[in-house]
């Protein structure tokens, strides 16, 4: 199971993170989590929205350079260690990490973690065995 995530190239501008989310905003999607990795002259936003290709659509329609990745999401409870545990899975089969970010929802005392990694494939298979809940796209863009 996969999430889909926006990805939006950002000048490292005043107001240019404001006009993704004031165009997000005019048409009605909601971001469930987002990450900036930045540089001095240029940031990548990483979004999950509640309508992916619809704000991907928007976004494009804005100027923006836009574009989709697919993501594991698992659900760990919100306690220390649990984050540990997964990444542990992780690196015992040697699947490398691209990046990882994390949320808590609103109805839930679990935490979201969101990763990208270089062979999601086997990342499922191992997360399935260890008994690791992954969410699929549903549960995550109604968080």
């Amino acid at each position: 199971m996969s999430v889909k995530q926006i990805n939006v190239f950002l000048e490292n501008q005043s107001g240019r993170l404001a006009e993704v989310t004031r165009g997000l905003s005019k048409n009605r999607i909601d971001i469930r989590a987002l990450y900036i990795a930045d540089t001095t002259e240029y940031g990548i936003l990483r979004m999950l929205v509640d309508q992916p290709d619809e704000a991907q659509a928007v976004l494009q329609n804005l100027g923006f350079t836009v574009s989709q990745t697919s993501v594991i999401a698992v659900a760990i409870p919100d306690t220390p260690g649990t984050l540990d545990k997964v990444l542990k899975i992780l690196s015992d089969n040697d699947i490398s990490l691209e990046y990882l970010y994390a949320f808590v929802g609103r109805a839930s005392s679990d935490a979201v973690v969101v990763i990208r990694v270089d062979d999601p494939k086997k990342a499922l298979e191992y997360f399935e065995q260890a008994g690791v809940k992954v969410l699929d796209d549903k549960e995550v863009y109604g968080i």
